[in-house]
């Protein structure tokens, strides 16, 4: 697996960003040809109506289940750094730091991550720019 830094660590599922999301699309501008043509035949419209329903409400399901995913490991991320600094510190993270900040923290190895804690709330920094201060990269290679 390629080494994570600041300039490659977003990362694109090919199978669900252009797979996935490419079909729906398509079969979302199928679904509206299809419901044009049979307005424009004054033909019946049921049918092209459910397909079009359909298409958008899978769509809808896509976003919906990478967002829960998402969430799900932005909580864990959250725990996982809170553990991490109260292994470190003895004390709970700053409740000041937003969870933006938080998940840009897990890439700060253990010597820069207290100080860039305290920084992130001291300058209330956004996540890029915790990114871009830390030196050296610690790679997050669990998140999808």
């Amino acid at each position: 697996m390629k080494e994570q830094n600041f300039a490659n660590h977003a990362q694109i599922v090919p199978a669900f960003h252009y797979g996935l999301l490419g079909g729906i699309l398509v079969l979302i501008a199928f679904s509206c040809l299809n419901l044009y043509r049979h307005y424009s035949a004054g033909l019946g419209l049921m049918i092209p109506s459910i397909a079009l329903l359909g298409s958008v409400l899978l769509l809808a399901v896509a976003f919906s289940t990478r967002a829960f995913a998402l969430k799900a490991q932005d909580r864990a991320i959250r725990a996982e750094e809170n553990l991490r600094y109260f292994a470190i510190t003895g004390k709970l993270l700053d409740s000041k730091l937003r969870l933006g900040q938080i998940i840009a923290l897990r890439f700060a190895p253990n010597n820069e991550f207290v100080d860039l804690a305290h920084l992130a709330v001291e300058k209330d920094m956004s996540p890029k720019e915790i990114k871009q201060t830390i030196k050296t990269w610690k790679g997050d290679y669990h998140r999808v």
